[in-house]
């Protein structure tokens, strides 16, 4: 029934590390001196449990500490909570896993589509996924509705917004959306193609839930989420509901920070693969290795594995790497993530203006030729 939590402690000495593991115990439940915790219900059931702690190497242990699902409750906030509160704030000590357990997997069951739902959505049934990104900031409805209809004509399996295009008075959020529908629906009664439109969802947090049912109301396939600046609870809410029915892409905006020091924060696979199942995301956006960000191979790696891994939490869901991405990677692009992967172009498109269909066709047949 218990879920788990394994952390990195940077130590001097087991010692040492031992002591920070009971504090952390302390710390994510009860948040008190252990000589005042109750006996009984919540000292044997709320406190937080170390299950087992050893060294990985000199000044690094591991540890992973047990916790209630009465301690999580039924809020996503509060399981994250839990996982990582008060003790993110600490300095040497980073969430290498998270173990859901069966209850915790229950109230929180992950993606609605995953990676099957997506492929039947868009009807690409094996292969890589092209994404181009609607961009830049500073364009007009149209201009971005324009740039929808010719990436889905020329064969696009995902037409997303840029994360930076919210509610801004040249695209306002529910002008875009209508026009941009309106335009990827006109070139898939073209070509017969089934090119899924994200918008970005935008809005005060008043009108965030009018947003999500506007886009729905619209005819949007899915929405665009930046859980770092809305909230992971966003993506819950969005995921969790039957009628809604919509997937939901998310992008890693704002949340920079809690991977990128090696000695605090989540290991890059947990943030951008279990936290995103857990919170119900089908695409997960992350930055590619060799792109402007500096994400290594293994870093990619760990988060396309965590994303994909069959145990879950949840169904699968989808890589989804961007930047630095061209035809001429696509052979070590589709070597690395395989074909269950969702690949985002953006600069490398635009230079293309009105070519842009050329750039996803040569794209396609790129990844086509390595997918077999």
């Amino acid at each position: 029934m218990r879920f788990s939590v394994t952390y990195r402690i940077f130590a001097p000495d087991l010692t040492e590390a031992k002591a920070r593991a009971g504090a952390i115990a302390l710390e994510q439940t009860v948040e008190i001196p252990r000589d005042v915790v109750p006996a009984g219900y919540i000292e044997t059931e709320i406190l937080g449990r170390i299950e087992e702690i050893g060294a990985e190497a000199e000044g690094r242990f591991r540890a992973t500490i047990s916790y209630s699902p009465d301690s999580a409750g039924r809020e996503l906030a509060q399981f994250f909570n839990v996982i990582f509160g008060n003790s993110s704030i600490q300095r040497g000590l980073r969430v290498i896993a998270v173990d859901p357990g069966a209850e915790m997997t229950r109230r929180h069951p992950g993606p609605r589509f995953g990676i099957d739902g997506i492929r039947a959505l868009c009807g690409r049934t094996h292969g890589g996924m092209i994404a181009p990104v609607l961009k830049p900031q500073g364009l007009n409805a149209d201009a971005l509705a324009r740039l929808g209809y010719l990436c889905a004509k020329a064969g696009a399996d995902v037409v997303k917004e840029d994360h930076g295009i919210m509610d801004q008075p040249m695209a306002p959020f529910r002008e875009r959306v209508e026009k941009t529908v309106a335009a990827v629906a006109r070139a898939n009664a073209e070509t017969g193609g089934r090119a899924l439109y994200f918008p970005s969802l935008a809005g005060a947090p008043d009108q965030i839930e009018a947003n999500i049912r506007f886009a729905k109301d619209a005819g949007a396939d899915g929405l665009l989420v930046m859980p770092g600046l809305l909230g992971f609870g966003v993506v819950a809410r969005i995921a969790r509901d039957g009628a809604l029915n919509m997937p939901v892409m998310t992008h890693p905006s704002f949340l920079g920070p809690y991977v990128l020091s090696p000695e605090t924060g989540f290991d890059h696979g947990v943030m951008f693969g279990t936290l995103q199942r857990l919170a119900g995301a089908d695409i997960s956006v992350f930055p590619n290795v060799g792109g402007r960000f500096g994400f290594t191979a293994g870093d990619c790696a760990q988060i396309a594995t965590a994303c994909r891994d069959p145990n879950g939490p949840g169904r699968a869901m989808l890589p989804s790497p961007g930047g630095g991405m061209s035809v001429e990677r696509a052979g070590d692009m589709a070597a690395m993530y395989g074909t269950d992967v969702v690949y985002l172009l953006g600069g490398s498109l635009l230079r293309l203006g009105e070519r842009i269909g050329e750039g996803i066709a040569a794209m396609r047949a790129a990844l086509d030729r390595v997918d077999g």
